[in-house]
């Protein structure tokens, strides 16, 4: 049998509902493609109406489903009928948050490195205890109350990974996760065309104090420029206290120095008065503050922080967000290549190419797509980067979509690889550049599709399993 987590009773009790039939759920899936044997199928309507697929999830090996709707639900099937399936999960969540009583819940939102921040707190933090978190990405409004209703009744800890577009947003799922750490990662530019100033991104991401329970933390980038209205927010929230993270001397837990070596750093900081050193494998100065983010809030968590440091040390970075792979081509040559596909905005970009200038290899090759949602000042922004790209130093500039035609117009004739309207047509030009022992990285925001680029690279075969250090 299943371990069990829900009973249908739980369920239809949780949500309001009518159960049919005494079975148990051990996960929870809203895509009938993916469903596992003993999932809870939840009807939404996301993309399309998830009624449509109940049947075949069920088929699939869901042992229930949750509906509003029976018109296209066989009768006898096991089910727990409710009133709204979007508002059923949200409940559901918020019972899985008040059963699971010894879990401490740390939600992370930031302009920039909330992903790998919740992936480097929760592998931190399962050295101390059974640990849930967020998968892939899912931090909008059915994916925050999903991974909630997720999470196991004996949990210690919770890692939730919180993302917006608009302001609002934040405000109606933090009170979901009520978190006893809520941490913003950095404020930058992104999503600017739904803002039109920084300031308003801050304000939209400092939301996440709004959901936090009394006499929990709100944890603070010391060296952002809107740290200082980040502060003035959570001083509006009685009952929290507020700590801060950074290369700054008067942060709470702050660098305290750096070895350099040929293939890693090592890192002394200064964690709430704890000494702590850890190895980082990565290049680029955004892993500084990723990782010192991530065992703040593990020493706020009260998890083992030496132990977390040990983990950190043997990180690596995720697919479409910094993985690399060493690629093996037929004639026995090969490349690196650094993924970096998934998101872009200009605060990440910068970043990135400071980490490729720090890689070695015969030449570095950047390949770049559009960053999206930049409103009236993306022209401003793309051709902007022609400074983080010349101080990166690297030998080819590789550019797809529109928007980065004007990045394109700014370059220097002798860096010019070629540029193309996509990333389809961009792809061929880029595997047929490659050389022995170059290292490429490429990054796009997630519509313009540098995915296929990765894809053909990685496509020209045979890919190592060893990871470039």
């Amino acid at each position: 049998m299943p371990n069990s987590l829900w009973t249908a009773h739980d369920i239809a009790q949780a949500v309001g509902g009518h159960a049919n039939g005494d079975w148990i759920a051990s996960g929870i899936s809203i895509d009938s493609r993916s469903i596992e044997n003993g999932d809870l199928f939840i009807a939404l309507h996301v993309d399309r109406d998830g009624h449509q697929f109940v049947n075949g999830a069920l088929r699939a090996g869901a042992s229930g489903a949750l509906v509003s709707d029976m018109k296209l639900v066989e009768a006898s099937s096991p089910i727990v009928k409710c009133k709204d399936t979007m508002l059923a999960l949200e409940n559901l969540a918020i019972a899985a948050r008040r059963r699971a009583i010894l879990a401490k819940r740390i939600a992370i939102t930031g302009s920039v490195g909330k992903t790998t921040v919740k992936e480097l707190t929760a592998s931190a933090l399962a050295a101390s205890g059974k640990t849930h978190k967020s998968v892939k990405s899912y931090n909008n409004h059915w994916g925050v109350p999903l991974t909630l209703a997720r999470m196991p009744q004996d949990a210690r800890f919770g890692v939730f990974e919180i993302g917006m577009n608009h302001a609002g947003e934040i405000s109606r799922l933090s009170p979901q996760i009520r978190p006893h750490i809520a941490a913003i990662t950095t404020i930058a530019p992104v999503h600017i065309e739904h803002f039109h100033k920084v300031e308003a991104i801050a304000d939209a991401k400092a939301e996440i104090f709004l959901g936090i329970e009394r006499g929990g933390t709100a944890l603070l980038p010391a060296d952002n420029e809107q740290y200082d209205r980040l502060v003035a927010r959570a001083r509006d929230i009685d009952g929290i206290s507020i700590q801060s993270f950074g290369q700054s001397q008067t942060a709470d837990a702050r660098i305290l120095k750096i070895e350099n070596h040929d293939n890693h750093r090592m890192v002394q900081a200064n964690v709430f008065g704890e000494l702590v050193e850890w190895k980082i494998n990565e290049p680029g100065n955004h892993w500084l503050n990723n990782g010192l983010c991530a065992l703040a809030i593990v020493a706020l968590a009260g998890g083992e922080i030496e132990a977390a440091a040990s983990v950190l040390s043997n990180f690596a970075a995720l697919d479409g967000r910094g993985s690399v792979k060493s690629i093996a081509l037929p004639s026995g040559e090969h490349f690196t290549l650094v993924d970096e596909a998934y998101n872009a905005n200009p605060t990440s970009v910068a970043g990135a190419l400071d980490a490729l200038s720090k890689r070695s290899g015969k030449r570095r090759i950047a390949v770049l797509g559009d960053m999206l949602e930049l409103g009236e000042r993306e022209n401003e922004y793309h051709a902007g980067l022609k400074e983080s790209v010349l101080a990166s130093k690297v030998d080819l500039v590789f550019l797809s979509g529109p928007r980065m035609k004007y990045l394109w117009d700014e370059l220097p004739a002798n860096i010019k690889g070629s540029y193309a309207t996509n990333s389809r047509e961009l792809a061929h030009d880029v595997c047929a550049a490659i050389h022995d022992d170059d290292v490429i990285m490429v990054k796009g925001s997630n519509g313009s599709h540098m995915n296929v680029i990765v894809a053909a690279l990685g496509a020209l075969k045979h890919q190592t399993n060893s990871e470039e250090r």
